[in-house]
């Protein structure tokens, strides 16, 4: 079931509230990220999306020792939060996020979307494996540490889905998330992300939660952008079905 998630990249609260309020109904579940959080709104807003019934994608991609980040997510259960990123790093960090999640999806992170694979080879990694080869492997270990999803690019889903899907060795791939964001119209720029995709490619790859940001927040007429998603992503899986 693809969902779309509106990504609140604003500098306060204030400005991400003015958005939730001018989308209204036409979207149910957001973003919050880094740019929120160092801005002290960020449990501000938490608040007023759980007030207002929405659903909260808490993307804070945390990464420290495990110990750390099983304490930072067990601190976050506190909230109404249903998806939350940590980086794909070793077994124990993804444990001990998994350990402390209670009622919290935990997303794990494989490779950037503002990423390539010589960006990759720049910060080290084993030139032998290419993006997709990297978040299969990724992936593979976030689900052996009963991780709720993943965070990749529409290029790297539909592999995924087939390749997991062939082979799900001791874990259920069924209700694992494929969180999808550079999602873009088809005539959008693509920022700062290198790794993008259409809405109509992304459901078809089996992405689970659409991310958009700017294509609909930046837009003249934002709920009338974020309407025109939905029916894109409503028409698309009433084809794929």
């Amino acid at each position: 079931m693809s969902q779309l998630v509106v990504a609140l990249d604003f500098p306060n609260a204030n400005q991400a509230m003015q958005m939730v309020e001018t989308l209204g109904s036409q979207v149910n579940f957001y973003k919050i990220g880094l740019e929120l959080m160092m801005s002290g709104d960020y449990f501000l807003l938490l608040s007023y999306l759980e007030k207002k019934h929405k659903k909260i994608f808490a993307d804070l991609k945390l990464y420290d020792i495990p110990q750390t980040v099983g304490k930072a997510v067990a601190n976050l259960t506190k909230y109404n939060i249903d998806l939350l990123t940590i980086h794909a790093a070793n077994a124990q960090i993804m444990q001990a996020a998994s350990d402390a999640k209670k009622h919290i999806k935990i997303i794990a992170v494989t490779v950037l979307t503002c990423l390539d694979e010589i960006d990759l080879q720049t910060m080290g990694f084993d030139p032998k494996l290419n993006i997709e080869q990297l978040v299969l492997k990724k992936t593979k270990l976030a689900l052996d540490c009963q991780i709720d999803g993943i965070v990749a690019s529409v290029l790297e889903a539909n592999l995924l889905k087939k390749n997991l899907q062939q082979n799900p060795g001791k874990n259920n791939y069924d209700n694992f998330a494929i969180v999808t964001p550079g999602i873009r119209q088809e005539s959008s720029a693509k920022h700062d992300q290198k790794r993008t995709a259409s809405i109509a490619e992304a459901v078809r790859c089996g992405s689970t939660h659409l991310v958009v940001g700017r294509p609909i927040t930046s837009s003249n007429n934002p709920a009338l952008v974020a309407q025109q998603f939905q029916q894109q992503i409503y028409e698309t899986k009433a084809i794929v079905s």
